[in-house]
């Protein structure tokens, strides 16, 4: 079970702030379908190289605020 659930609108905002901070990310990392946070959050985790608690966090924190720009 996934410690956080997403709306595709909610992960366009977050989409677009990872590419901020980590534009090396491609389409294929940063792929979601509703219901597979817990495989987003591993890819993630796996190509930034941060934890996957990290992940979790910075998702939680870049979609409490979807109108600010920082992640």
């Amino acid at each position: 079970m996934a410690d956080i659930k997403m709306t595709l609108e909610e992960w366009e905002v977050a989409k677009a702030k990872f590419l901020r901070k980590y534009n090396h990310l491609s389409e294929e990392d940063l792929a979601f379908e509703p219901g597979k946070e817990n495989e987003l959050i591993g890819r993630l985790a796996k190509r930034v190289r941060r934890s996957r608690d990290y992940i979790l966090f910075t998702l939680k924190k870049g979609i409490a605020d979807l109108e600010s720009n920082r992640l």
